[in-house]
C-alpha cells in the first residue's frame, strides 16, 4: 500500500499555495515537503506542480489529483473519528449468549435496562443451554453458570454473580422446616438432569458441617421451569437457584425446607476471547451486569432473611 503521507504533503502544499506557506502552516520542513512531492511525482510519472524560484502553479493533472487526495484524506479522518467515538461512548452491536433459565429469571430485565440506557447499542441475544465457544461463533460474550472448581480454558473470565441455591417445596408437602438433612430421605424429590450420575444434594450447614443426601427423584429434567412448576403443586423437594424462587418463598408459595443448610453455590460469569480490543459497549455491559447482580443479591438476601424471621415469629 502506498504511503498516504505523500498525499497529505502534496495536499498541504496545494492548499496553502506553495512549499514555504505549507511549511509555515504545518510545521513540516520545506525541504521535506519538496522532496516527498518530488518522489510522489516520480512514482506517478507525471508533473503535479510547476515550480521555480518565482513561480508556483498546479498542473491540470495535479488539480485532479488534489481533488482525489482531499477526498481520501477526509475519509481517513472520518475513520479515525469513528474509532474515537466508539472508544468514548457505548455503541454498536453486542453479540451475547445466555442460558435460558438465567435469562428468563434474571438477565432479560438487565439486558433490557442496559439497552434502554444506551440507545446507540444493539444487542443480539442467543438464548441457549448448550456450551458455546465465543471465538468460533463470533460472540462478544457468553454468560455461563458453573459450579467450582471451574475447568481452565483459553478464554478470559469475569465473575458477575454467585448463583446461590436453595432446597424448596410447597407448604402442603413441608408444613414446617425439617430438623436435619437426614429427614429429606422421607420426602419425594425432583432433580435436574445431570446425566447418568446418581442424584444427591451436597449441603453445607451453618457451622461449616456438610451432608450428602442421595435421593430418587420423581421428576428428572433439564428444564428448571418444569421443576419449579412441579414443586409449586407439591410433587417434591427440589434444589433450584435462589434467583428463580425467591419471590415464591417471599410470598409463601414455596418454603425453604432446611433453613441454614444450603447447596453449594454456582458462579455466574462472562467469558470472552480477550481483554485486548474489548469495545466500550462490551466493557460497559460487563460493568453494568456486575453492579446490577450485586444489587439484586443484596435485595434477595434481605427479603429471605425477613421471610425467615416472620416464619420464626410466634
Amino acid at each position: 500500500m502506498k504511503d498516504l503521507n505523500d498525499l497529505y504533503y502534496f495536499a498541504q502544499v496545494v492548499r496553502h499555495g506553495g512549499f514555504a506557506a505549507a511549511a509555515r502552516a504545518t510545521g513540516i520542513q520545506k525541504s521535506l515537503l519538496s522532496r516527498r512531492v518530488r518522489l510522489l511525482e516520480d512514482r506517478l510519472h507525471t508533473l503535479l506542480i510547476q515550480r521555480s524560484s518565482r513561480h508556483f502553479s498546479v498542473t491540470e493533472t495535479g488539480r485532479a489529483f488534489f481533488d482525489r487526495c482531499t477526498a481520501i484524506l477526509q475519509e481517513a479522518e472520518a475513520a479515525e473519528q469513528a474509532i474515537a467515538q466508539l472508544q468514548s461512548e457505548p455503541c454498536g452491536v453486542i453479540r451475547v449468549s445466555c442460558p435460558v433459565t438465567l435469562l428468563n429469571f434474571q438477565f432479560a430485565a438487565l439486558f433490557a435496562r442496559f439497552i434502554a440506557r444506551h440507545p446507540a447499542v444493539t444487542l443480539e441475544l442467543d438464548s441457549t443451554n448448550r456450551r458455546v465457544d465465543p471465538r468460533e461463533e463470533e460472540l462478544d460474550l457468553a454468560i455461563r453458570v458453573r459450579f467450582p472448581p471451574l475447568e481452565p480454558e483459553n478464554l478470559v473470565m469475569r465473575v458477575l454473580d454467585s448463583s446461590t441455591q436453595c432446597l424448596v417445596a410447597a407448604p402442603s408437602l413441608v408444613p414446617s422446616p425439617l430438623p436435619s438433612p437426614a429427614d429429606l430421605t422421607s420426602l419425594p424429590s425432583l432433580d435436574f438432569n445431570t446425566g447418568p450420575a446418581s442424584h444427591g444434594w451436597n449441603l453445607e450447614g451453618p457451622d461449616g458441617e456438610t451432608a450428602m443426601i442421595f435421593h430418587e427423584p420423581r421428576l428428572i429434567t433439564d428444564n428448571m421451569t418444569a421443576l419449579r412448576e412441579a414443586a409449586l403443586i407439591g410433587i417434591g423437594v427440589v434444589q433450584l437457584p435462589t434467583m428463580m424462587v425467591w419471590q415464591d418463598v417471599q410470598e409463601g408459595r414455596l418454603v425453604q425446607v432446611l433453613p441454614g443448610w444450603r447447596p453449594r453455590a454456582g458462579t455466574v460469569h462472562a467469558i470472552f476471547p480477550s481483554r485486548r480490543g474489548l469495545s466500550p459497549a462490551v466493557r460497559a455491559l460487563l460493568d453494568f451486569l456486575a453492579t446490577e447482580c450485586a444489587a439484586q443479591r443484596r435485595t434477595i438476601s434481605l427479603a429471605l432473611e425477613d421471610r425467615l424471621s416472620d416464619a420464626a415469629s410466634p
